[in-house]
């Protein structure tokens, strides 16, 4: 891996350590359906998570089509963040954790979000894994980088 990747997966993990919340998109008959989620990524950005009732539009469009896109970005809604903002979109697909590490992946997700510890034991609570394999980050307006995290 070159130095310009490492730099770029560095400024990914400081964002994705430095914002709570993303826009997940998911689709369903053709119809494409955004919705914020509380996630955390693991230490080589291969895997987001994030929680999500059973009971949901969301859950309903991930197992109907578990292909989906997560929107992160730090803007702050100011005009200079066309030039200072960074905004990451991730490609993967996602899945239920019901594997053995579901303690310790659900352990790494509360340690960001702590306050979310008891809708994580809720029995319609839904624990998803997205398994990235791409990464587009976008800074100063038009400075696009890709990077492919698994073949």
């Amino acid at each position: 891996m070159d130095d310009n990747m490492k730099h770029s997966l560095k400024q990914i993990t400081t964002l994705f350590d430095s914002q709570m919340l993303a826009v997940l998109s998911t689709q369903s008959q053709d119809q494409p359906y955004a919705s914020l989620v509380a996630f955390a990524a693991d230490d080589t950005l291969e895997q987001l998570f994030f929680l999500t009732p059973n009971t949901t539009r969301k859950y309903e469009n991930l197992i109907d089509s578990p292909k989906v896109a997560i929107l992160v970005n730090n803007s702050v809604n100011q005009a200079d963040d066309i030039y200072k903002a960074v905004s990451v979109t991730g490609i993967g697909t996602a899945a239920l954790v019901e594997t053995s590490d579901r303690t310790q992946l659900l352990n790494l997700y509360l340690k960001k979000h702590p306050h979310l510890k008891g809708f994580s034991k809720a029995p319609t609570t839904a624990f998803i894994c997205v398994a990235m394999t791409r990464y587009f980050m976008v800074s100063q307006f038009q400075n696009v980088i890709e990077i492919q995290v698994k073949a």
